[in-house]
């Protein structure tokens, strides 16, 4: 087999092996029995990601999706978060931003004036967030602390 060919079988493949964190569909049909209007901003490849997050199930949930591939931008630029919130009508101030990585996701959404909640894994250390989560289960409770009326999330 060529790289190309394994190249090729990774990308189709993939999909087939996708793992969600614990506890991620209950965490969006809490959100979204909430009314909490949801996005997501991922890095990467356009159709790949997408069969990803179909292959996950949770495509449903989310009224925007933002692939940096398809967009042009990625994060930590600013302008993804933007265009994310554009597209949601809703302001940085009232937005949280969920993601695993401190800098693309955590630092790169409060630097546009978002909440930025960390979800922990342990590759880094001293992470400055919001909100640092072990379990998506949190996310709900933070949002409701945060005041559901004027929170959305991401």
């Amino acid at each position: 087999m060529t790289w190309d060919e394994l190249l090729q079988d990774y990308i189709k493949q993939f999909k087939d092996s996708c793992i969600p964190f614990s506890k991620l569909i209950s965490m969006l049909e809490e959100l979204k029995h909430n009314n909490i209007v949801l996005g997501m901003i991922t890095n990467g490849k356009g159709k790949f990601q997408m069969d990803n997050i179909k292959a996950l199930g949770i495509e449903k949930y989310f009224q925007t999706i933002l692939i940096s591939e398809w967009e042009g931008i990625k994060k930590p630029e600013p302008q993804i978060f933007l265009k994310a919130l554009d597209k949601l009508n809703v302001l940085p101030s009232e937005s949280i931003f969920v993601g695993d990585h401190p800098e693309k996701d955590v630092k790169a959404a409060q630097n546009v004036g978002m909440k930025g909640i960390w979800k922990k894994d342990y590759q880094w250390n001293n992470v400055k967030a919001d909100f640092i989560v072990e379990n998506l289960t949190e996310i709900p409770l933070i949002v409701e602390k945060l005041g559901n009326q004027n929170i959305k999330s991401y």
